[in-house]
Order: C-alpha cells, then sequence, then structure tokens
C-alpha cells in the first residue's frame, strides 16, 4: 500500500519563534498517532521563520483519520501554531 506525505508550509512573526521551537519540540515529544511513521519540521534555508511541517503516513486511511485520532493536548498544540501562522 503506497504511503502518504503531506506538508504544511508557513511563515512566522520573529517575534513568535522562541514560543513555536517550544511548542514544536512538545509536539513532536507527543504526536504519537496510529498510521504515521514520521513528523519533521525544518526551516526553509534562506527564508528566516519560514517552516515546513513534513507528516508521513503508511496508508491514505492512516492519513484520512489522523485528525479523529490524536488527543486534546496534540490537538491545542496544533491549533496554536496554526493561530501563529502569518495570515493563519
Amino acid at each position: 500500500m503506497p504511503k502518504v506525505i503531506f506538508t504544511i508550509q508557513y511563515e512566522l512573526a520573529q517575534e513568535k519563534r522562541e514560543e513555536y521551537l517550544r511548542i514544536i519540540r512538545e509536539l513532536k515529544s507527543i504526536l504519537q498517532v496510529e498510521g504515521l511513521e514520521n513528523y519533521s519540521v525544518y526551516e526553509i534555508k534562506g527564508k528566516p521563520n519560514h517552516f515546513l511541517e513534513q507528516y508521513t503516513f503508511s496508508s491514505a486511511e492512516a492519513f484520512e483519520g489522523f485528525d479523529d485520532n490524536y488527543d486534546e493536548r496534540t490537538n491545542i498544540l496544533i491549533n496554536k501554531i496554526a493561530e501563529m501562522a502569518a495570515g493563519h
């Protein structure tokens, strides 16, 4: 069965950077959802405060069910990140 790679790119305001990095560290430590094989975050080279999140899922079904499978703390952290992104 083919894997699914899902990416999100966004820009943050400079004053949000440290808070964002703290949230990402926590999120990476708790994000364990069935079918999620890997979760990585990268800062885009040459574009300060532009980040890319990459999720690798074991199947299309795992990707489709992702939003339904994480806990309340994970949901809070993901929402905080979304609010920090320029233009949301």
